[in-house]
């Protein structure tokens, strides 16, 4: 896809400041960039699953506990970071 933009003198700059100090094309860098924003707004698009990223993709960590105690594993994460126990089983 072939895109035209205008830019403004101080985008223009930092535009040629990037493709000299990375020694990239300005392809290369609008490239970067974009994928840059990319990654950042689309973390911003699910907040509610920020709190799984330590449980998500862990297949090969070792445990094969995982699915059978996911309860127990949260209550300890989330608990920990509380303050929280939760009480033992009897």
């Amino acid at each position: 896809m072939r895109i035209n933009a205008r830019f403004d003198p101080s985008y223009a700059k930092r535009l040629e400041y990037l493709t000299r100090a990375t020694n990239s094309s300005v392809s290369d860098v609008m490239k970067a960039s974009v994928m840059f924003y990319y990654e950042s707004v689309r973390g911003q698009q699910a907040p509610q699953l920020r709190h799984l990223a330590p449980w998500i993709g862990k297949a090969g960590s070792g445990r094969t506990d995982v699915a059978s105690n996911y309860k127990d594993l949260l209550s300890d994460t989330f608990g920990g970071k509380h303050g929280k126990t939760r009480p033992s089983a009897a």
